[in-house]
């Protein structure tokens, strides 16, 4: 492919203009592209919004599990066997410890997740409490993943000092029936038009890998754009053995990174993350996905572990970006970073199997 052609993508994304569907089909199905263009002209793109910033969030499961949805990928819905650790919602110190844990580790982000359809008005006004004393207390951004929300609870979750609400978009309209039943795509977007109405940002994204066409993930990335959203995760989709979507296509790093591409030119300013998934299907790749996205979890998703945040920040460092955080004091973070492990050395079975083998 003509070095023109890469160009030609970031141009395009900079200036606004949206891809052709036929573009970014071939851009997730084309031998002929290269990834490692691919990957650098959408690096120009991010690197013109964002620098060589990563934002880390963490996750906090607030509560586990008792969900009454057949999300059918999810291992908390009420269709799975998935050996989960189920519980209500956590008591506020818990809550609040998490979040200072949250703070000191560095993350930009914290992230509060809850199973279930939606709040009630009565959790709505608990979570507003807890999302003030947090803001009160340290100077790090809050996320709320609660299911559906209308305008009114949007309103008062806003007033409290929230900065994000989180409702995954997921999958394509027309794809989205094959993935649950209790609740429509339209239910999801109408949670944040909600949002939008009162003047929360968003934060809603795609879930890759669970028998989707290219067309889908070509849908939702364009219908994220057209919301505007301000954060967009990019999950790679986990088999959790008791889920409805155990069998699945494979994923190979190769197709993630060129996923990430394309909603990076799609959406250029948005925050784009690597979410779920990133370690086991990028594997030895996994540090390319921070030149088209900006942004990762530390210390695991909903139910399934993922890196320890020292590798994560090592993987950072060692790629020349830098950590965006909310801690004035980086020392620590950095002294973390600068411990590394003895060095051993070959023993004699190793270095001489064949001796050991005749012993």
């Amino acid at each position: 492919m003509e070095t023109t052609f890469y160009h030609h993508l970031t141009a395009t994304s900079l200036s606004g203009e949206l891809l052709s569907n036929a573009t970014c089909e071939k851009l997730l199905t084309a031998s002929e592209i290269g990834l490692l263009p691919l990957l650098d002209a959408a690096y120009q793109v991010r690197k013109t919004y964002f620098q060589n910033e990563v934002q880390l969030h963490i996750l906090n499961n607030a509560q586990n599990g008792y969900c009454p949805e057949d999300c059918h990928y999810c291992a908390q819905a009420s269709s799975a066997t998935a050996d989960i650790e189920a519980y209500p919602l956590k008591p506020d110190a818990e809550i609040l410890a998490e979040a200072e844990r949250a703070y000191e580790s560095g993350a930009y982000r914290y992230c509060l997740v809850m199973s279930g359809r939606g709040p009630s008005p009565k959790r709505v006004a608990h979570l507003a409490k807890l999302i003030h004393t947090v803001k009160s207390r340290y100077p790090i951004e809050v996320c709320l993943s609660a299911g559906l929300v209308d305008v009114e609870s949007a309103g008062v979750l806003k007033a409290s000092g929230l900065d994000r609400l989180n409702h995954n978009l997921n999958t394509s309209e027309s794809h989205y029936p094959k993935i649950c039943s209790t609740h429509t795509y339209q239910d999801r977007m109408e949670t944040l038009q909600a949002a939008q109405t009162v003047g929360l940002a968003c934060c809603s994204g795609v879930i890759v890998g669970m028998g989707e066409g290219t067309d889908d993930l070509i849908k939702v990335a364009k219908a994220l754009r057209e919301l505007e959203v301000a954060s967009l995760p990019v999950n790679f989709f986990l088999p959790i053995s008791g889920t409805q979507l155990v069998e699945t296509p494979t994923l190979t790093p190769d197709y993630c990174l060129r996923v990430l591409c394309l909603y990076r030119f799609l959406n250029p300013q948005a925050e784009i993350r690597i979410a779920a998934g990133r370690e086991h299907h990028l594997r030895s790749m996994e540090v390319m996905a921070l030149y088209p996205a900006n942004s990762m979890f530390i210390d695991g998703y909903l139910n399934a572990e993922g890196s320890t945040a020292s590798r994560t920040f090592q993987m950072i460092r060692d790629a020349g970006f830098a950590i965006k955080t909310n801690r004035e004091d980086l020392e620590r973070l950095k002294k973390a970073e600068e411990k590394r492990d003895d060095v051993l050395l070959k023993e004699l079975k190793v270095l001489r199997p064949r001796m050991e083998s005749n012993a």
